[in-house]
């Protein structure tokens, strides 16, 4: 049965006499300690906290003075006492909550200043399931929330960053905060407790194996504030979830103006595609526009990979971004700093290439210590409307396909490298998705559309541009692979590709008409391989 709701009188200002310090991160806790007492304020405190305040030579009181209990159990119950969750959770202005507090002899506490046990950084270092389970938080969030609930006459601190914003209000509110600040910190603190919640629930559910739990939650910690949105009517943030998988989220930004939305959206695309290919078989470049690649290459060196990049669409990769699979160097950044490109994201960046890329003060270089790991399990998420969509991550690598040749015709050993090469790019194009590829370069990319014909013809009109741009006589689609995310379902996305000078091809297969997709390609001489997987991409 829920509570019956009163209506309490809430002041706008609430004056702090009792103050809680309780926190595992003790950023600036000696000198919040110190003000407060400084102000006439007493302090209450825990274990470590507790020792660390007192120590500073700062009066302190142990909780035990107040609970007349001892911390018991390793430190598990010292705070799960009603002196003070009744001190925090007390109204003031109810005349029954005064009463009890004084039959229980529970005095108030007006200011808790709580942060959580160091549950994400425990997970982080891959400890033992045992010690996980001695850093999920039990005390912590139960007075953070009554703190919280009772934000109409309690202070609740959280971030060590809201701390001089909390003292400059006191002094000039005579020890008093304002209804609108301890609102806003009663939201913070509910955001807080959520996300903690959320990260030992999802570590949970991987512990368990339990892909699809009955609740699903999703959290972040903001990173950062942008200007808009995809366009500038919305509004958005970016939000770290704690994965540490090397990328955009964990880089660091060496120089440029901040990400916007777009460009983080877009150089996770680059750099997750990029990661496809292991640095030690040789240098690989991305260019991405609006999440598809539109042009990608392998090479010897850094340079030249970009150069071939470049050579697939240099009208779309006109304030692109950019995205390298070994360490970026001089030779490749006076390349890339001939037209405008709006992002460069690599393993690591040396010294005479970061002077070469400042002198554009406005193109981002971030760099990230190393690739991620491309067969990483994680989870994909898509809102819709009223709910959320959630699957892993499509982590199935070129090494985990076993290809089958269908035709008569048998591929060459660098017919078979484009082929792979050009299925690999596929998986990171908008579905339907057509690549073509030679010498392992992209000629000609057709994206996310209605229908995989289409992609086709705009994947070889694409090269023909390509073509006229570089005064070449032919496009480079004759004699390439052609690659398609998904089965061919009719013949004619096909016999498209060869008309556009394709003479292999890889696909999934399992189509309805795969035997007349196969005739198709035994008519005209080339070779075919099935890989048994598809990499839809919406």
């Amino acid at each position: 049965m829920s509570p019956i709701a009163k209506q309490h009188v809430i002041p706008n200002l609430s004056e702090v006499k009792t103050a809680l310090l309780s926190v595992s991160d003790k950023t600036g806790i000696i000198e919040l300690a110190k003000t407060l007492s400084g102000m006439g304020i007493k302090l209450l405190s825990t274990g470590g906290t507790s020792k660390a305040i007192s120590d500073a030579g700062i009066p302190v009181e142990d909780v035990s003075s107040v609970t007349n209990f001892p911390e018991i159990m390793d430190g598990r119950v010292k705070t799960l006492h009603p002196s003070v969750h009744g001190g925090l959770l007390a109204v003031r202005s109810d005349k029954d909550h005064l009463k009890a507090m004084n039959e229980q002899n529970i005095s108030a506490i007006d200011m808790a200043v709580i942060n959580l046990y160091p549950f994400e950084e425990t997970i982080a270092k891959g400890a033992d399931y045992d010690t996980c389970v001695e850093n999920i938080d039990i005390g912590g969030p139960a007075m953070i929330r009554a703190a919280a609930k009772n934000h109409g006459f309690v202070t609740v601190l959280t971030d060590p960053a809201d701390y001089t914003e909390v003292l400059e209000q006191l002094s000039t509110n005579n020890n008093q905060t304002t209804l609108k600040l301890r609102k806003r910190l009663a939201h913070k603190a509910f955001a807080r407790t959520a996300n903690y919640d959320t990260i030992i629930s999802n570590w949970f559910a991987n512990e368990v194996d339990s892909f699809m739990p009955l609740h699903r939650s999703v959290s972040g910690t903001l990173a950062a504030e942008m200007r808009y949105g995809e366009n500038p009517h919305q509004q958005a943030g970016f939000y770290k979830t704690g994965d540490n998988r090397k990328g955009v989220a964990t880089a660091t930004q060496l120089q440029g103006k901040q990400l916007s939305y777009n460009n983080i959206n877009d150089t996770d695309a680059a750099f997750e595609l990029v990661s496809e290919f292991k640095p030690e078989d040789g240098p690989a470049v991305a260019i991405i526009k609006h999440a598809n690649p539109c042009g990608v290459a392998r090479a010897k060196t850094l340079d030249e990979a970009y150069r071939k990049a470049l050579a697939c669409d240099p009208v779309s990769a006109f304030g692109g971004i950019i995205a390298l699979n070994q360490n970026l160097d001089a030779a490749c950044a006076k390349e890339i700093v001939e037209i405008f490109t709006e992002v460069i994201i690599a393993p690591y960046a040396d010294e005479e290439a970061r002077e070469i890329i400042a002198a554009k003060k406005n193109l981002r270089l971030l760099t990230t210590g190393g690739l991620p790991d491309p067969s990483a399990k994680g989870l994909s998420v898509k809102t819709v409307a009223g709910g959320l969509l959630v699957q892993d991550r499509d982590a199935r690598i070129m090494d985990d396909l076993e290809l089958k040749v269908v035709t008569k015709a048998q591929p060459t050993d660098a017919q078979l490298a484009d082929m792979r090469f050009a299925f690999q790019v596929a998986k990171h194009v908008k579905s339907n998705a057509i690549v073509y590829a030679r010498d392992l370069a992209t000629v000609g990319i057709g994206a996310g559309q209605m229908s995989r014909l289409d992609s086709s013809r705009i994947a070889a009109r694409k090269a023909i541009d390509a073509m006229e741009a570089a005064k070449g006589t032919e496009p480079l689609t004759k004699g390439s692979a052609v690659a398609s995310d998904a089965f061919f379902p009719f013949a004619d996305g096909l016999v498209s590709a060869i008309e556009a000078g394709a003479t292999c091809a890889i696909q999934p297969g399992g189509s309805m008409r795969d035997d007349e997709v196969i005739a198709a390609a035994d008519e005209a001489g080339i070779a075919m391989v099935f890989t048994g997987t598809r990499h839809f991409r919406h």
